[in-house]
């Protein structure tokens, strides 16, 4: 099942090597958010809106896993 981080990611064209060098992190804890096993912090989610140029972190969020 893709989270919508990685459809996110996917959808930028950035490399998640690359988006962990941004973010100063270890490409498994990039790995890790994808596959769901666990979350960035709220520091490092508005670094990734930045990184992915979303509007708002609220676009980070899978709605349908919030219930």
């Amino acid at each position: 099942m893709m989270t919508k981080l990685n459809k996110l990611i996917k959808e930028s064209g950035l490399k998640k090597k690359y988006i962990a060098e941004k973010l100063d992190v270890n490409l498994n804890t990039i790995t890790n958010w994808v596959k769901g096993i666990s979350k960035p912090d709220i520091s490092q989610a508005k670094q990734l809106k930045e990184i992915l140029n979303l509007n708002s972190i609220d676009e980070l969020i899978d709605k349908e896993k919030v219930k």
